[in-house]
């Protein structure tokens, strides 16, 4: 029985492996059957390198397990660079086999939608996961690079339950469970990704909530991170508490008010 373009259009929206009845598509002459074909093709070719990139991550992250049953943690942070806002780390465990978190990249290869997406799936389906916000007032402190590594230290040593290996981007911590710092792990490790989307996603509703506070930054839109609008509110307006008085150019701003207060 012949089918309208439609039907077939919806019935290879519904197939994910190719069929027999494809067969038959295949075969027909009409310009649409063909165009939806096609774009079936196309979408299947994404799904297997989506998928192929997952084994990866996953076979990369099995590498570190001590043992078979070994629970492994991964963790990252969001906001060294910017200019305001704190630095928020994450750290996750996530269950050996779990289609759903099939397509999980490093956060910043994601739109934010994707991104916000992803965080509640984590979420939902984690064995364990921890947020932790390092305040302005730390990094000022100890510097962005000790305050991140704080950070993540209580981030990991929070989570309910405790792993048998950690793997973190790019940094070593003082802690007494074994750890591997990987460079670009979030790029390489479905378990860092995860928990780079985690804390961009903790970050960014953060920065949101400023925005509301301090539209005149730009926060919604550049995160704190040092755009044009961002330093030409600041030359207008100056700091506010939020921003990192240990970052240029808010010290040499600060330095600057303190010498005409003198």
């Amino acid at each position: 029985m012949v089918k309208t373009i439609k039907e077939i259009t919806n019935a290879l929206n519904m197939a994910t492996e190719y069929e027999s009845w494809m067969d038959e598509v295949k075969a027909d002459s009409r310009a649409g059957v063909q165009k939806a074909f096609q774009q079936w093709e196309k979408r299947r070719a994404k799904q297997r390198i989506v998928m192929e990139e997952h084994e990866q991550k996953l076979k990369f992250d099995q590498s570190f397990l001590p043992f078979e049953e070994a629970l492994l943690a991964g963790a990252d942070e969001a906001g060294r660079g910017p200019l305001a806002g704190p630095v928020v780390t994450a750290a996750v465990i996530l269950p050996k086999d779990c289609k759903e978190l099939v397509g999980i990249n490093d956060s910043k290869q994601l739109t934010r939608k994707a991104r916000e997406n992803f965080a509640k799936i984590i979420k939902d389906y984690a064995i364990a996961y921890s947020i932790h916000f390092q305040s302005v007032e730390v990094i000022d402190e100890i510097n962005i690079y000790e305050a991140t590594k704080q950070s993540m230290k209580s981030c990991i040593e929070s989570l309910s339950v405790r792993p048998n290996f950690c793997i973190l981007d790019a940094l070593e911590l003082d802690i007494s469970i074994p750890q591997k710092s990987i460079i670009k792990g979030d790029a390489k490790s479905l378990t860092i990704a995860a928990a780079s989307i985690l804390a961009k996603c903790a970050r960014d509703e953060f920065m949101d909530r400023l925005h509301e506070q301090y539209p005149m930054y730009g926060f919604d839109k550049n995160a704190g991170y040092g755009t044009k609008q961002h330093l030409d509110a600041l030359r207008q307006f100056g700091p506010i508490a939020e921003h990192r008085k240990s970052f240029e150019p808010i010290k040499s701003m600060m330095n600057k008010k303190e010498e005409l207060l003198l």
